[in-house]
């Protein structure tokens, strides 16, 4: 299944990032730039390296530049996501592009890469609050509630998965169809955002 493999990928690249467990590590991807892995595990480096941005940036103590700094990254590190996801969505829409879709067939709420999107940040979340419910030096009471919070992230997970899969068979077996947008950010764009537009 798409999701099983997808989200042994986003695994691994959770665990490589661990090993060093720094936001200014450098970045290497195993697989290779022709095949769905590499995007993939793209996207998830960039769902753990943000997930960490915006854990520092909440340091009460962080210095006023510094944090605006930080806030460029998550800015830029957004756009990258938005990109990757638009990037595995095209790979879809290429797989599919030959499928004869039925006179019923109607669309989803949401693109095939999207839901794989939340698949990679739902991975994240579970590697967390997994390291959570095994704290040595945490209290039974907070480690009791996250092993609550943990089961419940594993049940979105079967649940998002299959959703996935059945998503990608109704594509592909013409029972629905992809009708992607571009996000068509506008605060990023110098001629769409008025600030930015301004100091022309």
């Amino acid at each position: 299944m798409f999701s099983t493999m997808a989200f042994g990928i986003f695994d691994e690249s959770i665990t490589k990032y661990h090993i060093v467990d720094d936001v200014d590590q450098p970045f290497e991807n195993p697989y290779p730039k022709d095949e769905i892995a590499h995007l993939l595990y793209r996207k998830n480096w960039i769902d753990t390296v943000q997930w960490h941005y915006e854990d520092i940036i909440r340091d009460p103590n962080i210095d006023p530049a510094a944090a605006l700094v930080l806030k460029r990254k998550i800015d830029a590190s957004n756009q990258d996501r938005t990109d990757l996801v638009e990037f595995i969505d095209s790979y879809f829409l290429n797989k599919y592009q030959s499928v004869e879709i039925k006179k019923d067939a109607n669309i989803n709420t949401e693109s095939p890469a999207w839901a794989i999107d939340r698949l990679s940040i739902l991975a994240l979340k579970i590697y967390h609050m997994n390291e959570e419910a095994t704290r040595e030096d945490a209290t039974s009471e907070h480690l009791e509630k996250c092993r609550a919070k943990l089961a419940v992230l594993r049940e979105q997970k079967h649940d998002l998965s299959m959703a996935i899969d059945q998503l990608l068979s109704d594509i592909e077996n013409g029972n629905k169809y992809m009708k992607v947008y571009k996000q068509m950010k506008m605060y990023n764009d110098a001629e769409l955002n008025p600030v930015l537009r301004n100091q022309k």
